[in-house]
């Protein structure tokens, strides 16, 4: 089903109306494939550096402490057991990836169900193109607050990379800005509202649209 957003200003005026590609904000949202979508892409960022020392890799323990019998302690083999202070870590983490990947047929589709559920959701605000002619966040704050927003989270989603927009929005709680042709399926579903410049929807249609 096809969905007639209007596009705004950057004073928040209406400017046109435009039909948005069925194939892509129309569909059937599939929650399963948007669910793995967030966990892969989760998982992905994830470093897997953290890293502990076992018996094997502590200092010290080489010769056994005491003999096995006739001290009245507890026999014991080595100072670096795991319960002893200075001791190796039982049982520890490793380093380890955690990386995950996704068939590109399936990651396609739960951008698409993203998209979809957004458009259906009236989470998608359309935006003329605009350049940022100097960095300002005062400027982008104030393009934002037209839009009526308030405050939840705000994905920008423009068409190219801009250096002023990126800066400006470097200071804005709560908004980020990505490019069309980098959207992924986590920043859709976590941003409250998805703003979307004129270039940008036809660039995602361009990029993912097949």
């Amino acid at each position: 089903m096809s969905q007639v957003l209007t596009v705004l200003t950057t004073g928040g005026q209406k400017k046109g109306e435009v039909t948005l590609p069925a194939s892509l904000f129309g569909i059937e949202p599939n929650e399963h494939v948007m669910y793995e979508a967030v966990r892969t892409f989760l998982a992905n960022q994830r470093q897997g550096t953290v890293a502990t020392r076992s018996r094997s890799e502590v200092s010290g323990g080489g010769r056994k402490p005491w003999r096995q019998k006739g001290t009245g302690r507890a026999r014991i083999g080595s100072t670096r057991v795991s319960h002893w202070k200075g001791g190796g870590l039982a049982f520890g983490p490793k380093p380890r990836d955690f990386s995950m990947r996704l068939p590109k047929k399936t990651k396609r589709l739960a951008l698409k169900s993203a998209l979809s559920a957004k458009a259906a959701a009236s989470e998608i605000v359309l935006l003329e193109d605009f350049v940022m002619a100097e960095t300002s966040t005062k400027k982008l704050a104030g393009i934002i607050g037209s839009l009526g927003l308030g405050d939840g989270r705000v994905l920008l989603v423009v068409k190219e990379a801009d250096t002023h927009l990126l800066r400006s929005a470097r200071n804005i709680e709560n908004v980020k800005v990505e490019l069309a042709r980098e959207l992924n399926t986590y920043d859709l579903l976590h941003a409250d509202q998805v703003v979307m410049t004129e270039g940008a929807v036809a660039m995602v249609e361009e990029v993912f649209g097949a």
